[in-house]
């Protein structure tokens, strides 16, 4: 029995389930908790989570920093599930990135306008300038393997632009995780150093992109 063109197209298509618009964000967001868990754990059993930890989090720096890492990694990771797909959509949403960044970037201005300009270096570098962001890189690998075992399951084309962008929500979420340990209170320093680790990692993932996304 000879099938014509719409008969086998009906036939390829009739037992499809169709699939929820939030499948690829859940498969995304299942590859970010699976990461950030062995991350929260490292920082947990290698670094410790800091003494003041209790008391901490009724106060303004540590939320401040909890906001700004969080914003950028659930804006990247909006911004992956964009390029998932074989016919991504457009990226004109990245603008959102910003919006963190310049909040950040007040709060900071703020602190160093109530600052005695002498104080300033020790605020911008605090105690840990020069481990901060390679321990933010270094924490990031788990998330973007977990965000390679989500990627499994897409087909990528703008492969660059998916590492990168893969890359920049595993440096976020690692830096959420690293709140935990980092007791530097100055927005200043977050922006700067935190900032610095999630471009490593975000450079990372663009060099890795067209090698590890590849289908």
């Amino acid at each position: 029995m000879k099938l014509t063109t719409e008969e086998l197209i009906l036939a390829l298509t009739n037992n499809l389930k169709p699939v929820s618009r939030y499948a690829v964000l859940g498969r995304l967001g299942t590859g970010v908790l699976i990461g950030l868990l062995v991350t929260t754990a490292l920082v947990v059993t290698v670094w410790g989570v800091r003494p003041d930890l209790t008391l901490a989090v009724y106060s303004i720096p540590f939320w401040m920093k909890c906001a700004y890492t969080m914003s950028l990694g659930v804006a990247a990771i909006s911004a992956v599930s964009r390029l998932a797909r074989p016919d991504p959509e457009s990226l004109v949403v990245l603008w959102v990135l910003a919006v963190p960044v310049l909040a950040l970037a007040g709060c900071a201005a703020h602190e160093l306008a109530n600052t005695p300009w002498d104080h300033w270096r020790t605020l911008w570098l605090g105690n840990s300038w020069m481990s901060c962001p390679r321990v933010v890189l270094g924490l990031s690998v788990p998330v973007f393997l977990g965000l390679l075992w989500s990627f499994r399951s897409f087909a990528p084309t703008r492969l660059r632009a998916a590492g990168a962008l893969a890359g920049l929500a595993s440096g976020a979420w690692a830096a959420t995780a690293y709140g935990l340990h980092c007791p530097e209170p100055a927005a200043i320093f977050v922006l700067t150093w935190y900032s610095l680790g999630i471009l490593l990692a975000t450079g990372l993932g663009a060099v890795l992109g067209p090698l590890v996304l590849r289908w």
